[in-house]
């Protein structure tokens, strides 16, 4: 029996559109319908969550990188019955070290674009995301990130089945600040990537595509906190 595309609303880290699931939204589209969250024009976590809400599917999957990923849990906090499952990537449990100042979220924002790790091929397409994106979004999605609340009553809300995923390379959420992430969601399944900065559906795309497709097509009955035996991808 062919099993029903589910809609899956992807949610970009700060400073990045839409390129930054490019991959994921051709070679999911067999399993899933992929659209975009809009991040671009609220300066709060709530609005935002609230936006991309008010233009989703009754029913849906959520994955987001960094700001992308406190967007989701917001949207879990918000509408718990409309969210089937959620997937997080470089996104952090506690905020004991968030930045403080716009000065230094703006250091870490720009680190992956910076990064010396980074292939001329990522590097390139991350700046020109930033350049599309344009100063004002990024500037609103800075307040954003300075401002947002105390996340655990969102984490308490999660109930579907959850990926957390960090590159080991991530110089803005560690691998460890991920982990600590999952271990406070039950069923959670934590995945440390490999040779990876903080913008893995770019950087490692083959190997998140196999990773998304492994949750949504995972059954919410599963046992709990097993890590995805990922098979090795093109990339």
């Amino acid at each position: 029996m062919t099993r029903k595309p589910v809609p899956l609303v992807l949610l970009p880290a700060m400073g990045c559109d839409g390129q930054l699931w490019a991959r994921q939204v051709v070679d999911l589209a067999d399993i899933a319908h992929p659209e975009l969250g809009d991040l671009t024009v609220d300066d709060t976590l709530a609005a935002m969550a609230a936006r991309v809400l008010a233009h989703a599917p009754p029913r849906i999957a959520v994955a987001g990188v960094s700001l992308g990923g406190y967007v989701a849990l917001e949207m879990i906090r918000q509408a718990p019955d409309r969210i089937e499952r959620i997937a997080l990537f470089a996104t952090r449990a506690s905020m004991q070290t968030r930045p403080r100042t716009v000065a230094e979220q703006g250091t870490l924002a720009t680190a992956p674009a910076s990064d010396p790790m980074l292939s001329a091929n990522i590097s390139g397409p991350v700046q020109a995301m930033a350049e599309r994106v344009g100063a004002a979004v990024f500037a609103r999605q800075q307040r954003a990130l300075l401002a947002r609340p105390d996340i655990g009553p969102a984490i308490q809300a999660v109930a579907v089945p959850t990926v957390v995923a960090v590159g080991d390379r991530d110089r803005v959420c560690l691998p460890d600040d991920a982990r600590a992430l999952a271990d406070q969601i039950p069923r959670a399944r934590f995945q440390v990537l490999s040779g990876c900065g903080h913008l893995a559906p770019m950087e490692r795309p083959g190997e998140v595509t196999a990773l998304l497709r492994a949750w949504l097509l995972d059954s919410p009955s599963r046992p709990a906190k097993p890590s995805f035996p990922l098979r090795r991808a093109r990339n």
